[in-house]
């Protein structure tokens, strides 16, 4: 059940998000400066507003507004490791890089979503036939303009401060809630495993301490009084700064901004190898397009 206070916190957030995201874009000098190794500004926003547009059909029930071929069959089958995939086959199809029409898509999209009737406990159809809330759609793209944000306003050296309740809602609202429904086969259960399994508890002050059990190739829920093998205490703007491969562990770590503890802590990368984000691995490289 999505609490009414974090569903208008997601309502809030997603509104806010798109408010800066819009404004930053808007302040670049050129939409052709590059923002990764492959990506300027303009692929950067097509990219976010692919994501919006997509979210939009899912709540409306009609196709995506985005002619891309196969890419229904292709979200299907689509993991964590192979999004960048998925991310180049539709930035192929869609060609708008106008800075103006690509922002007023983007913002025509978050006002359908945040119009919607739809019940936020309900589910659509996600990447690798993974089950999402209504209210896990809101805070994924919320976590798609603070990252990408991130990473345009890093190109053009202005600050991007990332709301730590705003980024939390990733966790509770998105993550979390996909592996209390099904997740389908959006984790690659093809990497090699751990021996025996592994839990692992995340803790933050903005989110509900849940800790996560991967084993016999599937990951699930654990009780929350039941034991642990690793702890991950952490901040989560800077959390998912970390995870989607923005800085290193090593970096969040120092900084205190990621703190590992718990019985057996050296078990955490066995777990990571696994359940990770795009381009989340353990030794992410900054800047790259994933996410």
């Amino acid at each position: 059940m999505v609490d009414p206070d974090r569903w208008s916190l997601a309502n809030t957030a997603l509104r806010a998000a798109a408010d800066r995201f819009t404004d930053l874009v808007a302040a670049a000098q050129s939409p052709r400066v590059m923002v990764t190794a492959d990506w300027n500004v303009a692929d950067t926003v097509a990219h976010v507003v692919s994501i919006a547009m997509l979210y939009v059909s899912r709540l409306e029930g009609s196709e995506v507004a985005i002619p891309v071929p196969g890419l229904e069959d292709m979200l299907a089958v689509t993991n964590v490791d192979t999004v960048a995939d998925v991310n180049t086959h539709v930035l192929a199809h869609f060609t708008e890089r106008d800075r103006g029409v690509l922002l007023s898509q983007l913002n025509a999209a978050v006002d359908s979503l945040l119009a919607t009737t739809a019940d936020p406990r309900s589910t659509v159809s996600w990447l690798g036939n993974a089950r999402v809330t209504v209210g896990g759609l809101f805070a994924h793209l919320t976590n798609e303009l603070l990252v990408h944000g991130w990473d345009i306003a890093r190109a053009l050296r202005r600050p991007w401060p990332m709301p730590d309740d705003h980024a939390a809602l990733y966790w509770d609202l998105f993550m979390f809630d996909m592996m209390r429904d099904t997740y389908g086969v959006l984790l690659n259960t093809e990497l090699p495993m751990p021996r025996h399994p592994v839990s692992v508890q995340f803790r933050s002050p903005y989110t509900t301490t849940t800790t996560l059990t991967l084993g016999d190739r599937k990951v699930w829920i654990a009780p929350p009084d039941g034991p642990f093998d690793a702890r991950v205490t952490f901040r989560p703007a800077r959390f998912n700064l970390m995870m989607f491969g923005r800085i290193s562990i090593a970096h969040a770590v120092l900084r205190r901004d990621v703190v590992i503890g718990g019985p057996r802590p050296w078990r955490l990368p066995a777990f990571l190898r696994v359940v990770h984000m795009p381009n989340g691995r353990l030794a992410p490289k900054p800047g790259r397009r994933n996410a």
